[in-house]
């Protein structure tokens, strides 16, 4: 047939030189060099050529572990940092300020969620622009910002980070922003009855703010099963009443003739009780609100912090608002008390009072407490309220969170 399989094995097949397999050999190895220089020549130049970003360095990372709850906070990644003034803008982390912020954090399944931020520059390069800093990946909810903390004598309290981040935004709970009718529910006592704390947790719709009483117990293990929940959260400190000693709101009330210093103290020790709270909320405390001078310095210790204020609009002599409003510092004002009278009927039609508000003014924010009869009055209004085109929101949604330009 002319072919090689008609041939007899090893006959009638063309020589090849010699020196055929050498040259192969040759030019297969020519070939690798120049592929291995030319790989060595592009890491060489990825190395050396400036790429305006600095190299991160390990900086602390702990683990703050809640005895009951065993999570873990966040660790951070950060360059070595600079330390900051406090300013007119609040009291603010201290971190670095150039490269990206790498922050790691455990999360309850063993995976590794890592966040890259980018950090202020030098003025040099393309702008970023951060279009929304509010709430935080339900998957960390429970679990602090380090940037925004610092360590005192009074445990961990909140701060403004370095890049203008607030604690009253980093934790709010997001919401539609559509322009409808929106309404705010409080419901505060929680850490006092550890059943009644629990159970407000399990019912309540996670729309719903919970405020932590400062004299309650386990109140760092609450607040994470209730940031799990999706619940926004309060801290609830307690303020002298115009019948103080006698109604005596509990250990550490702030009081009119204490002075600031001891008020500070007092202020930062219900602070450093818990973390991932939006804002702080009076617990009694009509004498106190009163009383601008008293209240002057507490409410811009808040402000600086980047935490809101909610009046539960107990007082009707309450100076918080007009203190508030010198002060730019963000404020809310309670219109309804759902539970000025027990029982679930009576909280219902005090639900119905707060909707007629809020279809009025467009907004409107109801307080209750942590009784059986609320939660339960709560939970029920909200399935209707929901079906009537009513939005449940965050407190701090409803809260005036202007900064100072």
């Amino acid at each position: 047939m002319g072919t090689d399989l008609n041939a007899p094995l090893g006959q009638d097949r063309k020589v090849r030189p010699a020196n055929a397999k050498l040259s192969r050999f040759r030019a297969r190895h020519m070939v690798s060099a120049v592929a291995v220089i030319g790989i060595l020549g592009l890491s060489l130049w990825a190395a050396f050529a400036p790429s305006g970003l600095k190299q991160e360095t390990s900086s602390d990372k702990s683990a703050d572990v809640d005895m009951a709850g065993g999570d873990a906070a966040p660790t951070a990644v950060t360059p070595d940092a600079k330390p900051d003034k406090q300013s007119a803008q609040g009291v603010r982390r201290t971190t670095a300020m150039s490269g990206v912020g790498v922050e790691e954090t455990l999360t309850d399944d063993g995976s590794i969620v890592r966040k890259y931020t980018p950090r202020a520059r030098d003025g040099q390069g393309p702008l970023i622009i951060e279009t929304n800093r509010v709430g935080q990946d339900p998957r960390m909810a429970a679990l602090p910002n380090e940037d925004l903390l610092e360590d005192t004598s009074f445990g961990r309290l909140p701060v403004i980070g370095a890049d203008g981040t607030r604690p009253v935004e980093q934790y709010a709970r997001p919401w539609s922003g559509a322009r409808g009718t929106r309404v705010a529910i409080v419901v505060g006592g929680l850490g006092l009855s550890q059943t009644g704390t629990q159970r407000a947790i399990q019912r309540l719709p996670s729309e719903v703010t919970l405020a932590f009483a400062a004299s309650g117990n386990s109140l760092q293990r609450w607040m994470q099963e209730g940031r799990r929940s999706g619940h926004e959260i309060l801290v609830q400190v307690p303020l002298e009443p115009f019948d103080y000693p006698q109604n005596d709101p509990g250990p550490h009330t702030l009081r009119v003739g204490a002075g600031e210093t001891k008020n500070l103290a007092d202020l930062h020790h219900a602070m450093g009780l818990i973390t991932n709270y939006t804002g702080i909320m009076n617990f009694m405390g009509g004498r106190f609100l009163s009383d601008s001078d008293a209240l002057q310095p507490v409410m811009r210790d808040i402000a600086n912090r980047g935490l809101l204020f909610l009046d539960d609009g107990s007082s009707a002599q309450s100076l918080s608002g007009k203190v508030a409003g010198t002060l730019n510092a963000p404020h809310a004002f309670a219109d309804v008390q759902l539970d000025s009278e027990l029982s679930t009927e009576a909280v219902l039609r005090k639900l119905d009072e707060l909707e007629r508000i809020a279809r009025r003014n467009g907004t409107a924010i109801g307080v209750a407490s942590a009784f059986d009869e609320s939660v339960d009055a709560i939970t029920q209004w909200y399935d209707e309220a929901s079906r009537r085109g009513i939005e449940i929101v965050g407190v701090s949604a409803l809260a005036n969170t202007a900064q100072d330009e």
